[in-house]
């Protein structure tokens, strides 16, 4: 392609809109291009690098035997009622666009596929026979983000490949699981990323079991916690770990003190000259169950650990029952001033104890009369611990379970395991931090769709009973421009040659000259003929600015037909290294199809 018939204007200013290096770089060098808040227009270079990244998602997905079908974009709101998503998606969450046609039938944009396909599969399968059933697509999904950002990281139209697997038993689930996760894995290593596969919670999809692949950036909104001996990683959502030994404490007896200015844990540790191991923390959030009941839940964990948000919300899921409610909606932690919106008597906010009374609840039909009381697992093996008295400016000193103080009868790990704690796997390992962006991420569903919508099947008993399924995705246009994030530097892009637009592009300093311009076009010509993808920068401009917009587009090649050429060669400069060097003008189209061709063979 020559690049003065391209569509191509590339800016030397950040855009204002524009917050991380890959969103910055893609809409200066001329990739996407701002429509709206969260939507974008892929440009030429751009569409370029998303066929790539779709043919080698498209290539692994064939090869795993998975089969490409196309699901409709539009989705009625009855699926969704079915599987009891559509007030999470339209309501809690709200990330789903809704819309209503013609009829007044309720419909969606699809910013997942899981209800589709699990209708597709009630009307197709019928037998064990046909099982296992692994259908994909790649597609455009739609979201209503709250708060848009990063370009394609976080948009509100983005181009995703999601896939589902159908299975007659778990075992079949887990052999196609495995199978994805090393598909996901070649998937990011052909596209030349560096990346991580971690443990993750399962979040509004659901299943048993999950993996994140995360491609490391420091721009990542995501901390994936792992270890160096590369036997666990885990996102920070999900991780777990051993927390430092707590230190004993010298209180001999209970004793209530005075702790005046004392509400938080920095200041109590200073007053009592403690070490916060010693403390027992209790925080206060409230619960909104699916049938509108509302919890309050009170947490008891460590003074120096952090409730983990997505760990509580998961265990208070797995009680919801107990309150006659299906699963949990919204979640929040209260602070002095929320806290007594729901009390009955003012609470001593930062001198509460993990025994506040139930009578501190107003009375109200619809607020559970009973605290939720959970205890971290950080917790219960303290003695003579240090926590609040329920009276304002008071703290309890030497209390122990049991006689002193009930321990709370739910115990669940809530904490946020951090780095620098010990590993589980081997307490000789230590946690390590790093940030990531969530590309991929494959899920062990089970039968949660599949009994929610009756999607059954006889086996070989004769019995109908539930499809077991599986769900795989990957973020294609998030891919690219994670590519981006990892690979760049001051002047601009360096793209993987495997998702690079061109892998070459030839650089005519002065188009003025012939002999330049013959040289360029020759060698573009003979590029071409041996299946090199290559650039042609014949416009009128500057040799300056050719050069740095070679930079910021970020070809893996460049070849100038500048003053060498009086000699028989050609200037070669490698993008990733900036190392240049001379080639004869007989040597460059063998030595480029070798080193292309060995590239992509890695």
């Amino acid at each position: 392609m020559r690049l003065s018939q391209m569509l191509f204007v590339t800016l030397r200013d950040d855009p204002a809109e524009a917050e991380i290096p890959s969103h910055k770089l893609l809409l200066r060098a001329g990739y996407i291009r701002r429509i709206a808040s969260g939507i974008y227009s892929y440009l030429p270079l751009m569409w370029r690098v998303l066929q790539k990244v779709s043919a080698i998602v498209r290539e692994e997905m064939n090869r795993s035997g998975a089969l490409e079908c196309l699901l409709p974009q539009l989705q009625p709101a009855e699926l969704w009622q079915e599987s009891g998503r559509w007030d999470t998606y339209t309501k809690a969450e709200g990330i789903m666009f809704s819309l209503t046609d013609r009829s007044q039938r309720q419909l969606g944009l699809g910013p997942t596929h899981e209800e589709v396909i699990t209708t597709l599969a009630k009307d197709l399968i019928r037998s064990y026979r046909q099982l296992p059933v692994h259908l994909y697509q790649i597609q455009t999904k739609f979201r209503d983000e709250i708060r848009p950002r990063f370009g394609l990281m976080r948009g509100r139209e983005f181009i995703m490949k999601d896939g589902y697997s159908f299975h007659a038993d778990v075992a079949s689930l887990k052999e196609t699981y495995q199978l994805m996760y090393k598909t996901y894995s070649r998937i990011l290593h052909r596209c030349g990323l560096t990346f991580r596969a971690v443990e993750a919670d399962s979040g509004a999809i659901g299943g048993s079991a999950s993996h994140e692949f995360m491609v490391l950036a420091a721009a990542g909104e995501d901390e994936v916690l792992y270890t160096a001996d590369g036997q666990y990683a885990a996102n920070a959502e999900k991780a777990v770990s051993l927390p430092p030994d707590p230190l004993p404490t010298t209180y001999k007896k209970v004793a209530t003190l005075e702790t005046p200015n004392a509400a938080t844990i920095d200041a109590l540790v200073e007053q009592l000259q403690c070490h916060p191991s010693q403390i027992v923390k209790n925080v206060l959030y409230r619960a909104v169950f699916d049938n509108g009941r509302i919890g309050l839940v009170l947490v008891s964990i460590r003074g120096d650990q952090e409730v983990n948000s997505v760990k509580l919300s998961n265990t208070l899921t797995s009680l919801a029952p107990n309150y006659g409610a299906k699963k949990l909606l919204d979640l929040r932690m209260a602070d002095a001033n929320t806290a007594q919106e729901w009390a009955a008597t003012p609470i001593p906010f930062g001198y509460i104890g993990p025994d506040l009374e139930d009578a501190v609840i107003k009375a109200d039909p619809q607020i559970i009369p009973q605290w939720i009381r959970i205890a971290d697992c950080t917790v219960t093996a303290l003695q003579r611990f240090i926590t609040g008295a329920n009276c304002d400016q008071q703290h309890r000193v030497g209390v122990n379970w049991g006689k002193s103080c009930p321990l709370p009868a739910i115990v669940a790990d809530v904490r946020k395991a951090q780095a620098g704690d010990r590993a589980c796997h081997d307490p000789n390992q230590y946690l390590e931090s790093a940030r990531g962006i969530e590309i991929g991420h494959i899920f062990q569903l089970g039968t949660k769709y599949s009994q929610a919508m009756k999607a059954t099947y006889t086996n070989e008993q004769g019995e109908e009973v539930p499809l077991v399924m599986g769900c795989y995705g990957i973020g294609v246009s998030r891919l690219a421009q994670a590519a981006v994030e990892q690979h760049h530097d001051a002047q601009g892009i360096i793209w993987p040659l495997a998702i690079a637009p061109y892998q070459v592009i030839i650089v005519v300093p002065n188009i003025e000259d012939s002999q330049q311009l013959q040289v360029a076009t020759d060698l573009y010509e003979q590029l071409q003929a041996v299946g090199i993808e290559v650039l042609l920068d014949d416009r009128n401009e500057r040799a300056g600015v050719k050069f740095k917009d070679a930079d910021l587009i970020g070809i893996p090649y460049r070849l100038v037909t500048g003053r060498a050429i009086t000699h028989g060669e050609v200037e070669l400069v490698i993008r990733a290294t900036g190392a240049k060097s001379t080639l004869p003008l007989t040597e460059v189209v063998r030595y480029l199809e070798k080193e292309i061709t060995q590239q992509l063979a890695q």
